[in-house]
């Protein structure tokens, strides 16, 4: 059985913040570290996101905390993390990892740089991942004028920013939901009243995810990153060592059926079980709200939750035309196309 880290990879919106909740109540043996990469992608040197690109938001990106998050300094912090012992727990956006609007992806300057021959001096190596890490800040590559494209180089199929052999340290899981539900719920955060407490004031259809997050899978499926074994289709008996099971978990299953679909993924990635982590004290609650805090207004409902437990009336599916005259009452025309 795995023992990396597991990264759950995801879209917005798709109820992944209250299932990270579950795993926050391992903190004897889980350190779960709460989407890290938006630091890189929205605000840092190697930023890919526009959002708060410009001279207008320099300000913005400076009080942010993280104007000089590099995707080296997040994967430092991740192995930093894991040094006490616990097995880390990352949650985390997939598109914060690829280049938006299907642009070809170049490797972070900062994880970028050419291996070198034999008794050349090329940096301090990372170990075992036979990738060169250097300072972002003084390598040729770092981008002059954010957000990407950069001027390294790329991986063959690679669809992230992130080298090959960097990858394959983690055990990816993926988390997804209908975008009928999520699309909704994610415009609905860039809008009043909610674009108060979380500062999205423009819906950007690049930021759904979907796409980057298909591409991640099939390139993890592709480089057995993950698989062959598919969760559920063989005993762990059968597993091989090490192997990373192929696990994909749709949100409204786990709505439908939390302890069902969490014994099972438990299984999977190698975390014991048990019904109380769906339970959720007042010590719980605390570790949440200071995890979620820098993404204000986004995670309300996971943080004042107390359980993760079985939707009491399942969803009838909806015409399309009932749906889209649901988000022309919401939102207005514009919103609802």
């Amino acid at each position: 059985m795995s023992s990396k880290p597991i990264f759950v990879a995801t879209h917005p919106r798709a109820c992944s913040t209250a299932f990270e909740r579950v795993f926050m109540t391992r903190r004897n043996s889980l350190q779960c570290v709460h989407e890290p990469f938006g630091d890189a992608f929205y605000y840092g040197p190697e930023r890919l996101g526009s959002r708060f690109e410009g001279d207008e938001n320099a300000k913005e990106r400076e009080e942010s905390g993280f104007a000089q998050s590099t995707f080296k300094t997040i994967l430092d912090r991740l192995d930093k993390e894991g040094e006490e012992g616990k097995r880390v727990f990352i949650k985390d956006i997939t598109h914060y990892l690829v280049p938006p609007s299907k642009q070809d992806a170049r490797l972070a300057p900062s994880l970028y740089n050419p291996k070198r021959g034999v008794g050349t001096n090329g940096g301090a190596n990372d170990g075992d991942s036979g990738i060169v890490l250097s300072d972002s800040q003084s390598h040729p590559g770092t981008p002059k004028n954010p957000p990407f494209p950069y001027s390294t180089a790329n991986e063959p199929n690679n669809p992230t920013v992130i080298p090959k052999e960097i990858l394959e340290r983690f055990h990816f899981t993926f988390l997804i939901r209908h975008p009928r539900n999520a699309i909704p719920s994610y415009y609905r955060c860039c809008v009043p009243p909610l674009v108060e407490k979380t500062g999205f004031h423009e819906f950007m259809p690049s930021e759904a995810g979907y796409d980057e997050l298909r591409r991640v899978f099939d390139y993890c499926k592709d480089t057995n990153i993950v698989g062959p074994a598919v969760c559920g289709q063989q005993s762990v008996s059968e597993a091989q060592s090490g192997q990373v099971e192929i696990c994909v978990i749709d949100a409204d299953d786990l709505l439908d059926d939390p302890e069902g679909i969490l014994r099972q993924y438990c299984t999977s990635i190698n975390v014991p079980f048990c019904a109380e982590m769906l339970k959720w004290n007042d010590e719980d609650q605390l570790v949440a709200k200071e995890a979620f805090e820098k993404w204000n207004g986004f995670h309300e409902d996971a943080i004042h939750s107390t359980d993760l437990k079985p939707r009491q009336h399942h969803k009838a599916p909806k015409s399309d035309e009932q749906l889209f005259a649901e988000w022309k009452e919401k939102y207005g025309q514009k919103g609802a196309e």
